[in-house]
């Protein structure tokens, strides 16, 4: 692979990385959760709708330390979109779910998240879709095997 190859693929990737990044938090500012932040929100996003999932399951899923999770949580839980339960049968085990307001944020996230992938795909191809994606598969696959990274990526949606 040519250098100004290897050069544009480092452009593009950390351009659109920091482009999302961007976008998202700009949506946030703009949006109902202005209290938010890109961090916040995929907390938020982490913990998930349904159930109850203890702090251990969260960080480990957002690859961060238990100390830097229950910072967050804080805020969250004073912010009114987390409420935190200790487990009656061991009381060192806490337990993390998403209040109404919680939801409603995982909620909008989502759609954001969906919208913007809808309106940047939009112009592609039917067969140009399915080599992104084969594409990004690989690249995602590359960065998870090689740094040992924990990721919550489904690539069977």
């Amino acid at each position: 692979m040519a250098n100004e190859c290897i050069s544009i693929l480092n452009d593009l990737l950390v351009g659109i990385f920091d482009d999302i990044l961007e976008i998202e938090q700009n949506a946030l500012q703009s949006g109902a959760f202005k209290d938010l932040s890109v961090t916040e929100i995929h907390t938020i996003e982490a913990i998930g709708m349904y159930k109850a999932r203890t702090m251990t399951e969260v960080a480990c899923q957002l690859n961060i330390t238990l100390g830097t999770l229950t910072t967050a949580i804080g805020h969250l839980v004073r912010k009114g979109y987390v409420e935190r339960k200790r487990s009656e049968a061991d009381r060192r085990i806490v337990y993390i779910q998403l209040t109404k307001r919680g939801k409603l944020a995982y909620r909008v996230h989502r759609k954001f998240h969906s919208d913007m992938i809808k309106s940047s795909i939009e112009e592609l191809t039917d067969e140009e879709e399915r080599v992104l994606v084969i594409a990004l598969n690989k690249i995602n696959s590359f960065f998870i095997s090689k740094y040992n990274l924990n990721t919550n990526f489904k690539g069977e949606k």
